[in-house]
């Protein structure tokens, strides 16, 4: 009488790898490290290794680099955008509220708003004349 045997899917297909001992580990990445003068972190190292069938977590290649005090150089942002500032100039109010005007063009107002068209932002500015309230352009 024969019996089947419940084995695991994952069992069947398990390769065992050999591992890799610490000491190598650590003399690899330090070689990494310091032909990439000092430029290559975690990330970078651990593509270096898998191109050499190494497979390693970035928290233990993190944990390696710490212990050998390997800290990569990164570059400073060259540009930091800094505020100029308000525009607090003082606008004289010439109209003083008195928006029924006698002349044409005499006293013009504008407003600016933003649409979105499509992927993109646009802008329409209306003008209008204060004499007959008509939208000027």
């Amino acid at each position: 009488m024969c019996r089947w045997l419940n084995i695991p899917r994952s069992s069947y297909y398990y390769q065992t790898v050999e591992p890799v001992s610490e000491a190598v580990l650590e003399e690899t990445i330090k070689t990494i490290f310091h032909e990439s003068k000092s430029r290559y972190g975690a990330r970078k190292i651990k593509k270096c290794l898998e191109k050499d069938d190494i497979i390693l977590s970035r928290r233990r290649i993190r944990r390696i680099m710490k212990r050998l005090n390997l800290v990569s150089v990164y570059q400073q942002a060259s540009f930091k955008p800094h505020s100029k500032g308000k525009n607090e100039a003082p606008i004289p109010n010439l109209l003083a509220r008195q928006f029924h005007q006698e002349r044409p063009l005499e006293a013009i107002v504008t407003d600016l708003t933003y649409v979105r068209v499509g992927q993109r932002w646009a802008f329409v500015c209306l003008i209008i004349d204060l004499y007959n309230l008509d939208i000027i352009g």
